[in-house]
């Protein structure tokens, strides 16, 4: 089999590059090798590729700045999708599409199934929305994966932000208030080609397990790292409330996403975030 990952130059196309099954011929193409928000650029790709699936990892993730730039937000994240999904579709391919929790915004308490209703709040989460809609219309065997708080040992993310912040500083504050649930990056990559293997299509949702909010992963990733001697005495993580630190984007207060369907399908959960938590930071100490 051959998979062309697009957006092989962040997180998860790097995860999946790393995580291709044996006699797997992976193809990754970062922004520089193929701008997905140009659609003769896709089409050539999967032409010269010739693959028998697509990962779509590609996306505009600067939340806040989606807020300002959200013409470029709607080409990455709602137009490229579509055309991907097409161009694979066309040359019998399957797409995997990689989404995300931030299309449940509002109140809520109970976990998010995939068949929820949506309430997207501001420009990332609606063009993401807007790009699972566009990758379901242009092929309907399409698979779309919402995850979250997605973190690896490289790159930029909460965990090597919070590293770094608590060895620059006495005290970290932190949001306390806004709910859902870490992902490491492998974790996701490893679903997502067992997804595909089963030829699951349809919108699935995977996370780690568990549950926490941005101040006690914060806690958590200050334990660990102190414990394996990342630091040597970190920082005070103080909580704070949404409020008490706006930005331009609204983030779901409550988004952590039910994974029962997939997990059941996949035939086993997710290992705890915390224990992935502490694999990705013995992964970012061996260097």
């Amino acid at each position: 089999m051959r998979a062309l990952i697009l957006g092989a130059g962040g997180q998860v196309g790097r995860a999946l590059l790393a995580a291709a099954p044996e006699g797997t011929e992976a193809v990754p193409l970062s922004r520089a090798d193929c701008d997905v928000g140009d659609e003769a650029a896709v089409r050539t790709a999967v032409r010269a590729v010739r693959p028998d699936l697509v990962f779509n990892a590609a996306a505009f993730t600067a939340v806040d700045k989606a807020e300002s730039e959200p013409d470029a937000a709607r080409r990455l994240n709602a137009e490229a999708p579509g055309v991907i999904a097409a161009a694979a579709r066309e040359s019998g391919a399957r797409t995997v599409h990689v989404s995300t929790d931030f299309v449940f915004g509002g109140p809520g308490e109970r976990q998010r199934r995939p068949e929820d209703p949506t309430r997207p709040e501001g420009v990332y989460a609606q063009t993401k929305l807007d790009g699972e809609a566009a990758v379901r219309i242009a092929d309907p065997a399409a698979l779309v994966v919402r995850t979250a708080w997605v973190y690896a040992p490289t790159g930029t993310n909460f965990v090597n932000t919070m590293l770094r912040l608590m060895a620059e500083r006495d005290e970290v504050r932190v949001v306390a208030d806004q709910i859902g649930t870490p992902t490491w990056a492998p974790s996701l990559a490893a679903a997502l080609w067992r997804l595909a293997e089963l030829r699951a299509s349809g919108i699935h949702h995977f996370t780690d397990a568990g549950i926490a909010s941005w101040y006690d992963f914060a806690v958590a990733i200050a334990e660990e790292a102190r414990a394996m001697g990342l630091v040597e005495a970190p920082a005070r993580i103080v909580p704070i409330a949404t409020a008490d630190y706006p930005t331009p984007a609204r983030r779901p207060a409550f988004s952590v996403l039910d994974k029962s369907a997939t997990w059941a399908l996949l035939g086993r959960p997710a290992p705890h975030w915390r224990v992935n938590l502490r694999a990705n930071l013995q992964e970012f100490l061996n260097g």
